[in-house]
C-alpha cells in the first residue's frame, strides 16, 4: 500500500477528514484535480456544531485570529434569530470557506501533509486489499481505503455507478462576494413584487477592513447556470430591489445556483466513501452543505483510523452511512421547506405570500428558534445507538461540560474516546484499552459518560453497558 487512506478532493470535506486522519495516526494522501486552490466561497459560514468540533481538536482559536469573523443568531429562510433565544456556547461564525480552506491547509502543511494539485482521477479499482486510483498525470495510488470529497459532480461516484437520486435545479440564482455602499442591517432579505429579491450576509473585511458581504440575487426569468454573471446584472438587480440606496463598489467573485437537491442512495461502497457534496447536494443555505460534510469527515475520520490500525469492531464502517445518511436527508428536507417560503424563483405567489407571514409570526416564538436554530446548526443530531431509549444523551453532541481547569471538549483533542468517570469506578475497565479511550478521574462534576472521537455520547447510566459499549466502538482490548 502507497497509503492508509486517499482523499480525493481537498475542499472542506477532504482537508477535515485528512487531518481527522493526521490525529488517528493514519497516513493519509489528499489530491485535487485543481493546479492551485480555488478563490471561491462557496459557503460563508460555520454552524455552532462544527465550530465545537474545531474547538475539540484545538483549531477553533487558530482559525479565528486568522480574521474578522462576526457572529450571528442564524436564520431559517431569511428570518432572523434573536441571540436571546440560542443558547449556544459558540454561535454561528462568518467564516468564508476560502479562509478556512487556507487554513486547514496550511495547518496540514505545518503537520508535513501536502495537498498533491493536477492530479485528475481517471480510474478506480478495489478488491478485497484495497483501492487503486489512476490519474491523468500518470500517477497511480494504492490505499487501504478511498474517500470521495470530490464534490457535486464527484468523478468518484461516476466511476462508481453510484446513484444519486433527486431533483434537478429547475432555477437559478446568482451567490456573488461583495463591497457594497448603502447596505444596512447585517443581514437582511427583501423582495418587490415583481419577484426580484436580495439576501446580504456579512463575510468580515477584506485586507483593507472594508467589509464584505455575500450576496444572494434572485428573480423572475433567471439566465441559465452556466451564463457568466456580470457586474451590470448585479447592479440591475439592485437596482430593483433598492433603487438607488444601495450600489456595487466591488465583484469579488459570482456564480448561479441552482435549487437541485439530491442524495446518494448509499455512503459506503465497499473501501470507498462518499462525503460532503459528494454524498448529498442542496441550495446552499445557512453553509448547511460545508458544514455537513465537515461533519461528515469528522463522523468518518476516526473510524477510518481504526480500521487502519485494526481494531475496528466489525460493522464500525457501516456506522458512517447509518448515522450521516439520515442527516443528509434531514438537511434536504429543511432546506426544501426554507427555499419554498423564501420563494426562491421568485414567483410572488400569494399562498407562498401568506404562508411565509404566517411562519414570520411563528418564529417569533423563543421556543420555535431555539427549535430551528438547533436544527440548522447540527446541535440536534442523534445518532441511534444501543442504549438511547434508556439515557437521553446517548446519540447526542457531548454536553459542554467544564471539569475543573479544563473543558471536556479540550480532552478530545488526541482523537482518542473520553470516559467520564467521576466516582473513580471505572479505572480497570478503562484501562484494557489505553491507546484508544482515556480517563478523565475522580472529581469530575457530571454523571459517568464515553464519548467517541467525534463528540458524541456512546454510553451513559447503566454500568453492566459500559464493557458491551467500549468493545461495539472501541474493538477488544488487545492481549
Amino acid at each position: 500500500m502507497d497509503t492508509g487512506v486517499l482523499v480525493v478532493g481537498a475542499g472542506p470535506t477532504g482537508l477535515t477528514l485528512t487531518n481527522e486522519l493526521r490525529v488517528a495516526g493514519v497516513p493519509a494522501v489528499l489530491v485535487d484535480k485543481l493546479p492551485r486552490r480555488s478563490e471561491l466561497s462557496r459557503a460563508g459560514g460555520v454552524q455552532s456544531r462544527t465550530l465545537t468540533a474545531l474547538d475539540q481538536r484545538g483549531l477553533l482559536e487558530p482559525l479565528l485570529a486568522t480574521g474578522n469573523y462576526p457572529t450571528s443568531a442564524g436564520h431559517f429562510a431569511g428570518i432572523g434569530f434573536s441571540p436571546a433565544n440560542t443558547a449556544h456556547r459558540l454561535p454561528w461564525r462568518s467564516v468564508p470557506q476560502v479562509e478556512i480552506e487556507g487554513f486547514f491547509e496550511r495547518h496540514l502543511a505545518a503537520h508535513g501533509v501536502h495537498v498533491r494539485r493536477d492530479h485528475e482521477l481517471t480510474g478506480l479499482g478495489q478488491d478485497t486489499d484495497g483501492v487503486t486510483a489512476t490519474f491523468a498525470n500518470g500517477a497511480v495510488v494504492r490505499a487501504r481505503y478511498l474517500v470521495a470529497a470530490d464534490g457535486a459532480h464527484s468523478v468518484v461516484r461516476s466511476l462508481l455507478g453510484a446513484g444519486f437520486p433527486g431533483r434537478p435545479g429547475t432555477s437559478t440564482v446568482i451567490a456573488a462576494d461583495v463591497r457594497l455602499s448603502g447596505a444596512g442591517e447585517p443581514m437582511s432579505h427583501t423582495w418587490t413584487d415583481d419577484g426580484y429579491w436580495v439576501a446580504l450576509y456579512p463575510l468580515g473585511t477584506d485586507a483593507r477592513g472594508r467589509p464584505l458581504r455575500r450576496l444572494v440575487l434572485g428573480g423572475p426569468d433567471a439566465p441559465a447556470r452556466d451564463v457568466p454573471v456580470t457586474e451590470d446584472e448585479i447592479r440591475g438587480g439592485l437596482k430593483e430591489v433598492f433603487g438607488s440606496a444601495v450600489e456595487l463598489l466591488e465583484l469579488r467573485y459570482g456564480r448561479r445556483i441552482t435549487n437541485a437537491a439530491r442524495q446518494a442512495e448509499r455512503y459506503r461502497h465497499g473501501r470507498v466513501f462518499l462525503a460532503g457534496d459528494a454524498a448529498h447536494v442542496h441550495l446552499p443555505l445557512g453553509a448547511q452543505g460545508m458544514n455537513t460534510g465537515m461533519q461528515d469527515a469528522l463522523n468518518l475520520g476516526w473510524k477510518l483510523g481504526a480500521a487502519v490500525h485494526g481494531w475496528a469492531p466489525a460493522g464500525l464502517l457501516d456506522t458512517y452511512h447509518a448515522e450521516r445518511h439520515p442527516v443528509g436527508a434531514a438537511v434536504l428536507r429543511n432546506v426544501q421547506a426554507q427555499s419554498l417560503l423564501m420563494d426562491w424563483a421568485g414567483t410572488r405567489d400569494p399562498d407562498v405570500v401568506a404562508t411565509r407571514e404566517l411562519f414570520v409570526a411563528l418564529a417569533e416564538l423563543p421556543e420555535v428558534q431555539r427549535h430551528l436554530g438547533d436544527l440548522l446548526s447540527g446541535m440536534a443530531i442523534r445518532y441511534e445507538m444501543p442504549g438511547i431509549e434508556a439515557h437521553p444523551s446517548i446519540g447526542r453532541p457531548a454536553p459542554d461540560l467544564r471539569l475543573g481547569e479544563v473543558r471536556l471538549h479540550e480532552l478530545l483533542r488526541p482523537g482518542r474516546g473520553v470516559l467520564l468517570d467521576p466516582d473513580d469506578a471505572f479505572a480497570e475497565v478503562a484501562g484494557r484499552r489505553p491507546d484508544r479511550v482515556d480517563r478523565a478521574g475522580v472529581g469530575a462534576a457530571t454523571e459517568p459518560l464515553l464519548v467517541r472521537p467525534d463528540g458524541y455520547v456512546c454510553w451513559a447510566g447503566d454500568p453492566d453497558e459500559l464493557e458491551p459499549a467500549l468493545a461495539r466502538w472501541f474493538g477488544e482490548p488487545r492481549g
